[in-house]
C-alpha cells in the first residue's frame, strides 16, 4: 500500500469558505419563505410538514458535494517507490590470506586464522556491490575463490580456510601470494583494483620477492593494502606436532617485516596496517572500507495511482440529488 499524497494541496484552503457559507445560510434562512401579514393565524394552524423539517438537508448535500469536489481538486493519489541500486563503478578486491602454521598463534582469539576469517566474512557483507576473490598462500599459493559478485561463494571459501600442510607446503612466501592475487586482477576492466594482503611473519621462501610482485601490481594499477597480524612482543605459537596430529605451542617472539609490508603498500598507493588484537583487526577492515568506496547510483521508479475520481463522482452525484430534490419535492415554498 503506497503512501497517500496530494498533487495540489493548496485547494484545501477552499474549506475555509464552508464556515462562511454556513453562516450566510443561517443569516438568510428566514428569507427563503414568502411572508403574509394577517390579523390572526387561527386558520393556518397545522403541524409543520415532514418535508419542511428536512429542508436543511439540501444545504447539507451542497456542503458535502463541495467538500468532495475540493478533495478531488487536491488530486489525492498513492505513491509506490521502486528503487534499483546500480553500482556504476564497482571495485574488484582480492584478499590474499596467509595460512602458514604461525597463523594458528593464539594472540588473537581463538587464533589468528579464525579471527581473520570472521572479520573477512563481515567485510564481504559490507561490500555488496563489489566483486571479491580469495587467494591463500603459505610457501605456495592458489586461488580459493575467483573474483566474483557471488558473495555466497566467497563466504563459503573463507569459512573453509584452514591450515593443512598436505595441501600447501608450510612457510611464508609473500611474493607468490601477491603474484597469484595480481594474476586474478590483471585483466579486470574495473577502474579500481585492490589487494588486501594479510600476513603474520616475514618472507622466508619462494623465488618471487614481494618487491617484484608489487612492481607487477603497480604496472596493472592495482593498489595493495597490507596487514601485519599479531601482537607485539611474544605469543603462543605452534612449534610442532605430536603423533596424533595435535599442535604443540610455545611462547615465541612475534616477527613481522613491517618495513617490507609498508614498502609494498606505499609503492602501489596503498597503506600498511598493524592488527594486534581482534578489535584492531576489525578497525583495519573498517578503515579500508572507508578508503575504497564504490560509486553507487540509485534509479527510482515512481508509480502514482490517482484516487480523485471517486471523490469527483460522489460530489457530482450529491449535486444532482440536491438539484433534483430542490426542483421536485422542494419546488414550492412550504
Amino acid at each position: 500500500m503506497g503512501e497517500t499524497t496530494f498533487l495540489h494541496p493548496q485547494f484545501f484552503w477552499l474549506f475555509l469558505l464552508l464556515p462562511l457559507a454556513i453562516a450566510w445560510y443561517l443569516y438568510t434562512r428566514k428569507k427563503e419563505h414568502a411572508t403574509l401579514k394577517v390579523p390572526s393565524l387561527g386558520g393556518f394552524k397545522a403541524a409543520p410538514s415532514f418535508l419542511a423539517k428536512f429542508r436543511p438537508v439540501l444545504f447539507v448535500l451542497r456542503l458535502l458535494a463541495l467538500s468532495f469536489l475540493i478533495v478531488a481538486l487536491a488530486r489525492p493519489r498513492t505513491l509506490d517507490v521502486n528503487t534499483r541500486t546500480i553500482s556504476t563503478q564497482g571495485i574488484d578486491i582480492v584478499m590474499a590470506m596467509d595460512v602458514s602454521a604461525s597463523m594458528l598463534a593464539r594472540d588473537l582469539k581463538p587464533n589468528r586464522m579464525e579471527s581473520l576469517k570472521k572479520v573477512a566474512d563481515e567485510f564481504v557483507d559490507d561490500r555488496p556491490n563489489d566483486r571479491i576473490g580469495l587467494v591463500v598462500y603459505a610457501a605456495e599459493s592458489y586461488t580459493k575463490a575467483p573474483v566474483t559478485s557471488d558473495h555466497a561463494v566467497v563466504k563459503q571459501a573463507i569459512k573453509s580456510v584452514k591450515y593443512d600442510n598436505d595441501v600447501l607446503k608450510d612457510g611464508t612466501d609473500i611474493g607468490i601470494g601477491l603474484a597469484t592475487a595480481v594474476n586474478r586482477l590483471k585483466n579486470s576492466k574495473t577502474k579500481s583494483k585492490v589487494i588486501i594482503l594479510l600476513t603474520d611473519g616475514v618472507n622466508n621462501s619462494g623465488y618471487m620477492t614481494p618487491e617484484m610482485a608489487s612492481d607487477i601490481a603497480d604496472t596493472y594499477d592495482i593498489k595493495i593494502y597490507t596487514i601485519g597480524v599479531g601482537t607485539t612482543g611474544s605469543a603462543q605459537q605452534p612449534t610442532g606436532q605430536v603423533v596424533n596430529g595435535q599442535m604443540v605451542f610455545d611462547n615465541l617472539p612475534v616477527k613481522i617485516d613491517e618495513e617490507l609490508m609498508r614498502g609494498v603498500a606505499t609503492k602501489t598507493g596503498g597503506k600498511y596496517f598493524r592488527a594486534t588484537d581482534n578489535n584492531s583487526l576489525k578497525a583495519v577492515y573498517n578503515e579500508i572500507d572507508k578508503l575504497e568506496k564504490s560509486e553507487i547510483k540509485d534509479k527510482r521508479y515512481l508509480n502514482y495511482d490517482e484516487k480523485f475520481r471517486p471523490f469527483l463522482w460522489i460530489g457530482f452525484i450529491l449535486i444532482i440529488v440536491e438539484v433534483v430534490l430542490r426542483r421536485t419535492l422542494y419546488r414550492s415554498f412550504i
